[in-house]
């Protein structure tokens, strides 16, 4: 249990945000968002503390996370909500930290 941050670049829309995630046990953890992007700061703004159980192993879509994601995120694609689920994981001690890439290259 701890803290954590992290650091979400998410592509070609270059409006970049950080999260810093704080746990005290494996329950829950509170979250803090900074963030260029005006859809992903009304997600900080709407979330305050998640149970770290019930929205780390929901079913894609299911948590918390996802729900304030489809209600103020206007982009299908944005990482920022899974990123914030992977920062909640590593801060309740349910994963190591690590950091995740998604690589993309145009083939002709």
């Amino acid at each position: 249990m701890g803290t954590v941050k992290v650091n979400v670049d998410p592509g070609i829309c270059g409006l970049k945000s950080e999260i810093t995630i704080h746990s005290q046990d494996m329950m829950s953890a509170t979250v803090s968002i900074e963030s260029d992007c005006p859809d992903i700061r009304k997600i900080g703004e709407n979330i305050k503390e998640i149970d770290s159980m019930k929205d780390v192993f929901a079913k894609l879509g299911d948590s918390s996370v996802y729900k304030l994601g489809k209600t103020f995120c206007s982009h299908g694609t944005c990482p920022v909500p899974g990123a914030i689920l992977k920062g909640v994981e590593a801060a309740c001690g349910l994963a190591l930290p690590k950091d995740v890439h998604i690589e993309i290259t145009k083939v002709d």
